[in-house]
């Protein structure tokens, strides 16, 4: 029965992460660009969107969206399977506190920066693509980055970025805000209150890390040329 519970959650969260790509890319492709685009290529994110409609096409705002597609399944299995794991680490007790719910969330959140953080350079260097004759297709660009770089420097490159980025990203702000509900709802919430919920642990995603430049730094280390040097708190 647990098997089948688990299995249920990872198929669930697989296509809900599915569907987010779906529904975000163009939004994403807009906000990357915004970030990794030359100086004086674009006046802001709304000059991003009339430009790569006017020039690419609206087909372009999915561009990268085939990285976080095939790796969605992925990187829930891993964020979910760590979670697990790490509350078990935190405390042997099945209920725990928020404090200790958002250590293992930032726990969890450092283990899905080695799935999540390849993702997101393919998906990146995929929309830093302005419809030239040269860009390359995503199997071109992997096997480009991995002739050139390797393993470390070129497909894992921006990964310790991308860990301070996950790490207060799922410190349980989801949790927090259900906990909430159910205090006026019970166990058992309506389905607005999830939503609710996870709008929380979504806006709380992004307001962890987006004052400290910590997702402009990991889009512009992905989108580099050449990896960058140094230790990762220097460059950071």
């Amino acid at each position: 029965m647990y098997y089948l519970s688990t299995v249920n959650d990872l198929v669930a969260g697989s296509a809900a992460g599915a569907a987010q790509v779906l529904v975000g890319q163009p939004l994403d492709t807009i906000k990357t660009r915004s970030q990794i685009a030359p100086k004086g290529m674009f006046k802001g994110p709304m000059d991003v969107l009339k430009q790569t409609l006017r020039k690419e096409g609206f087909v372009a705002l999915y561009k990268g969206m085939a990285s976080p597609l095939l790796g969605v399944a992925g990187v829930n299995s891993l964020l979910f399977a760590s979670y697990v794991y790490s509350k078990r680490i935190v405390s042997p007790f099945p209920h725990l506190s928020l404090k200790e719910i958002a250590i293992a969330g930032g726990m969890a959140g450092a283990a899905n920066a080695i799935l999540a953080s390849p993702v997101e350079m393919f998906k990146v260097r995929m929309q830093g693509q302005y419809g030239a004759a040269t860009d390359k297709r995503l199997r071109d660009l992997a096997r480009e980055m991995w002739r050139d770089w390797g393993f470390r420097k070129g497909v894992m490159r921006g990964y310790w970025v991308t860990v301070a980025k996950e790490i207060p990203a799922y410190a349980g702000s989801f949790e927090f805000s259900k906990r909430k509900f159910q205090r006026k709802y019970g166990d058992k919430l309506p389905v607005w209150a999830l939503l609710a919920s996870g709008s929380t642990g979504g806006i709380a995603y992004w307001l962890s890390c987006y004052p400290f430049l910590l997702d402009i730094i990991k889009s512009r280390v992905q989108q580099r040329q050449v990896p960058p040097t140094g230790k990762p708190w220097q460059y950071i």
